[in-house]
């Protein structure tokens, strides 16, 4: 009784993840020779707690759903480790995954696309049992059954196919077959960005739920901040490829440290006209620099409007500051400047305070 107790409350990170890459060769020509590459994640670092929440956010295009495929060993790294339970998984086979694949899995961010069609949600959830040779107590049929109960579909429904059922009960099946093994890190991939407003809640609320009563670790990939904040411990937001910020949710949430972080947050819709009308906008000028070929120094430094000449130079490290922030950043916000002497030299970004009639 006393080894869940251990799990949760163990110093050792269930996974960690160090100098992560993932590089897509583009490749041209008759003879298919590379002549660049996509960047779509460079050199991530993080570990994610027994029993904890990670929230990874950013733009579209940041390499956020890369991370997830790439923990969960769906894509091959160019380099880098990856570590779960202490144990090097970066490069092991497919025939060395299947013993893992008991303990990590993953939910996918479309309900519509990665449930099969042609099978019924009894095959769906049941396929983890049959590909790892296990046999429930009380058979496969009963186990797919309290499944479906515990995510909260009927079980009566057992012999349905997928185009029978609502998006927010799609993504329910995708939850029960990821959960078939009891898994100890899930992974989930922009969970509920394709469901209605009124189903996103439903289904976060599931998957804390869920949490409490199996003591699961949780990855969740999105770029709705209010989610984030709602399911998270601790939050990583991610620019094209790297880790920018690393920290708990509350101190992320009132005193960013990054400046990308901050302009992210001022877009977050606020129901209050009142309080909107006080809050500081911060717009964002350009696009995200394409991932082929990234700026050189920080790659904010295009957008960022504290940027001066160390960050077109140099790229910052993710250093920890002492408020607790992981920040990768020559000029973190809330905090004396690392290079004061500078004045900043680009105005990349304008700052709007948009006033809204009551």
């Amino acid at each position: 009784m006393t080894v869940p107790e251990k799990a949760t409350t163990s110093p050792e990170p269930l996974l960690k993840v160090s100098g992560l890459v993932k590089h897509f060769p583009i490749k041209k020509g008759l003879l298919q020779r590379q002549s660049g590459a996509v960047q779509a994640v460079d050199g991530l670092d993080f570990d994610v707690r027994p029993g904890e929440t990670l929230g990874v956010v950013g733009e579209s295009g940041c390499g956020k759903s890369t991370m997830g495929r790439l923990v969960t060993r769906l894509l091959e790294p160019t380099s880098g480790r990856i570590e779960f339970e202490g144990k090097d998984i970066t490069h092991l086979n497919t025939a060395q995954m299947r013993p893992m694949r008991r303990d990590v899995q993953m939910i996918f961010q479309d309900p519509y696309s990665s449930l099969n069609p042609r099978h019924t949600v009894g095959a769906i959830v049941s396929a983890p049992f049959r590909l790892q040779g296990v046999t429930p107590e009380g058979g496969i049929k009963a186990e797919v059954q309290r499944l479906l109960a515990l995510v909260g579909l009927n079980p009566e429904h057992y012999n349905r196919y997928p185009h029978e059922f609502s998006g927010g009960q799609r993504q329910r099946i995708g939850i029960a077959r990821a959960l078939a093994l009891k898994p100890k890190l899930v992974v989930a991939d922009e969970p509920v960005s394709a469901l209605d407003v009124s189903i996103q809640a439903q289904v976060v609320n599931l998957l804390d739920d869920l949490q409490d009563e199996l003591g699961l670790t949780y990855v969740i990939i999105a770029h709705d901040l209010s989610v984030i904040r709602h399911v998270s411990d601790r939050i990583a937001v991610m620019y094209l490829g790297k880790i920018v910020e690393l920290a708990d949710r509350k101190d992320l949430y009132e005193r960013p440290m990054h400046p990308y972080t901050k302009a992210l947050l001022s877009a977050v819709p606020v129901p209050d006209p009142r309080r909107r009308a006080k809050r500081e906008r911060i717009l964002l000028k350009g696009d995200v620099p394409s991932p082929i070929a990234p700026p050189s120094g920080c790659r904010f430094h295009t957008r960022c409007w504290k940027a001066t000449e160390v960050c077109k130079q140099q790229e910052p490290p993710l250093v920890s500051l002492a408020t607790g922030h992981q920040v990768a950043c020559h000029h973190p916000e809330n905090a004396a400047d690392q290079a004061p002497q500078e004045k900043p030299g680009a105005e990349a970004a304008q700052k709007v305070t948009k006033k809204t009639d009551s």
